[in-house]
Formats: C-alpha cells, sequence, structure tokens
C-alpha cells in the first residue's frame, strides 16, 4: 500500500511538471508571436552594417548610410538597434512563417557602434499598382533601457504621390526622413540621419 501511494505520488507530480511546462511553453509562444520584430534577428551579435534578404536579385539596389544621434543632435549614440522592414518592389510585403509567427521577409537590424553610423543595403521598395500609399521603409528604434518605438518612415524624394500638401506637411516637421537618391555604377545612394527623441511616432 505505501509503495502504491508513493507511485500515486510520483505519477501525480509528473503530470503537475508537465502541465506546467505545456503551460510555459505557451506563454513563451504567446509572447514570441506579440513581441516586436525588433528581437527577431538571428545573428548572436549585431553590427551597424546590414544586407535585407533577396538584395543581390533586385533592380533598384539601394545603400542607406546614417548617423543615429543622441536628442542633442550632436553626440553619436551607442548601442542603438535600428530596425527596418518593407515591402518588394511589387509594393507587397511578402510574408514568411517562423514558429507559428508570420514576419516581412524583407528586414534587417543594425547596432551602432561609438561613431553612432549605420548602413543597409537594401532596394527601393515598390508600389502597389491601386494604392495611394507611400513608397516608404518602415522603421523601429531601440535604445539601450528603454522600450523599442516606432519612428517617422523613411520617404523617397521622386514619389510621384510626395507632392502638394503632403510633401509640404513632411519639409515642414522632417525634411530628413526624404530619402534624396544618387546614383553611382548601377547603385543607388541616400542618407538618413536619426536625432533620438524627435521622430517617436509611438510605442510598438
Amino acid at each position: 500500500m505505501k509503495k502504491l501511494m508513493t507511485l500515486l505520488s510520483l505519477a501525480i507530480m509528473f503530470i503537475g511538471l508537465n502541465a506546467l511546462q505545456a503551460q510555459e511553453a505557451d506563454f513563451s509562444s504567446a509572447n514570441f508571436k506579440k513581441r516586436s520584430p525588433i528581437y527577431d534577428y538571428s545573428e548572436k551579435q549585431l553590427n551597424n552594417v546590414d544586407t535585407i534578404p533577396d538584395y543581390v536579385s533586385q533592380s533598384q539596389k539601394l545603400k542607406i548610410t546614417g548617423t543615429i544621434y543622441e536628442s542633442d543632435g550632436l553626440t553619436p549614440a551607442k548601442n542603438v538597434m535600428l530596425f527596418i522592414h518593407q515591402t518588394n518592389e511589387n509594393g507587397d510585403f511578402e510574408l514568411k512563417r517562423q514558429n507559428k509567427k508570420r514576419y516581412i521577409h524583407h528586414r534587417g537590424w543594425i547596432k551602432t557602434d561609438a561613431d553612432g553610423k549605420y548602413t543597409f543595403y537594401t532596394f527601393i521598395p515598390g508600389k502597389y499598382l491601386y494604392s495611394n500609399e507611400l513608397q516608404q521603409i518602415l522603421p523601429i528604434i531601440k535604445e539601450p533601457n528603454k522600450p523599442e518605438y516606432k519612428i517617422e518612415t523613411f520617404l523617397f524624394d521622386d514619389d510621384p504621390l510626395l507632392t502638394g500638401k503632403c510633401r509640404t506637411k513632411v519639409e515642414e516637421t522632417n525634411p530628413n526622413r526624404i530619402l534624396k537618391l544618387n546614383k553611382k555604377e548601377g547603385l543607388f545612394e541616400a542618407k538618413r540621419d536619426i536625432v533620438l527623441g524627435k521622430e517617436e511616432t509611438e510605442t510598438y
């Protein structure tokens, strides 16, 4: 009888432990699905240069460089993460799936060094044929010891929809977000500096 009670106790403990582990796994999975994509990088250590998937095969290759500054606009910001994602050349967000979480395929991450500089090798995003949306690249910032947040999107100077009141508003508030493209040896180049705390649109 004593042995039976011991076996029953061990069985109950085993079942309870499995149930707890299952709950923790479900909770972890739910958190993974809800968390910001800025944390979904696979590299063990980020650096200040990254290349967007499919870059080599794109027809309108684009190199974006810039410096991330502290709120004073002068001091380079160290150890800041910048995440971007964008549509493909047809203007569609190409979706993939990992661990039951959907994500945008064309994305990249950098983390600044002491000089605050960064570089992305990407391509000019397309615009959906029947859409009135501007061509844009969507960024998220993560400063050390602070929650991540979205900043104003990267726009394109030659976008035919960036006209009139829309352009005037952007130029009055933050003209720096408009990428002015220069083409050198088949590669478009643009500069985009960021001042922390000046472009925040919402916490992710």
